[in-house]
């Protein structure tokens, strides 16, 4: 069974090219690699305390589920080739942000504000950019908050931050994401145009249903 850091290294390895040596390439890569998973861990754990904290000692947790991914080594040059760049760890550095991703998936739409906030003023975190799909959902219905942070990473021997992207959206939010993408990419054909304003219908109808369940529970804790 290959190793997912050992797929990582050689997929970019192969596709990476320099005046570098081989293995300081390796070596950049393999750095490369540990430094995005140690910030999905470091952002992780924050994460975990955070509803560790919620579930000891409030009544509501605000966060439902939180999923984790590094973006693959594919992924990102594809990415790299639509920007016009040349497929380099200097480009990547520069010029992707959300390599390291986390989802956190909240019950109400007033809890993705709870999360938000402690991101936005936690010392330790950057905000380097603030997306709001929700305020303004894109033209296909998609609903999200995306947060591009600088977040902490510490090594035995080095201490640094590295861009994550962060998304906070509703459990039906999330549904709805998830079915449209294996829709629109997973199937291989073209989404006509009557199905894709079905989509965005769905969207809305859900986020009609995410405002009513926000104030079902708000009317129930005033009981």
């Amino acid at each position: 069974m290959v190793h997912e850091k050992d797929s990582f290294v050689s997929v970019m390895l192969a596709n990476i090219k320099g005046g570098d040596k081989q293995d300081e390439r390796l070596e950049t890569i393999t750095k490369l690699y540990s430094d995005y998973n140690a910030a999905i861990k470091s952002v992780g754990t924050m994460l975990e305390i955070v509803s560790d904290e919620f579930q000891a000692t409030h009544d509501h947790n605000p966060i439902h589920h939180i999923e984790r991914r590094l973006k693959s080594p594919l992924s990102i040059l594809e990415k790299l080739s639509r920007k016009g760049l040349e497929p380099s760890i200097s480009n990547i550095t520069a010029n992707i942000t959300d390599i390291a991703g986390l989802r956190i998936v909240c019950p109400y739409i007033k809890d993705i504000h709870v999360i938000a906030d402690f991101f936005l003023t936690n010392k330790e975190i950057e905000l380097i950019k603030e997306r709001d799909y929700i305020t303004k959902p894109k033209d296909n219905g998609y609903r999200s908050l995306h947060l591009v942070v600088r977040a902490p990473i510490a090594f035995a021997s080095s201490f640094g931050h590295v861009p994550v992207e962060i998304q906070i959206r509703t459990i039906a939010m999330d549904m709805w994401a998830s079915l449209e993408h294996e829709i629109r990419y997973k199937r291989g054909v073209e989404v006509p145009q009557e199905t894709t304003e079905r989509l965005k219908n769905c969207a809305e109808v859900l986020a009609e249903i995410d405002l009513g369940m926000q104030s079902i529970y708000h009317e129930m804790l005033d009981k």
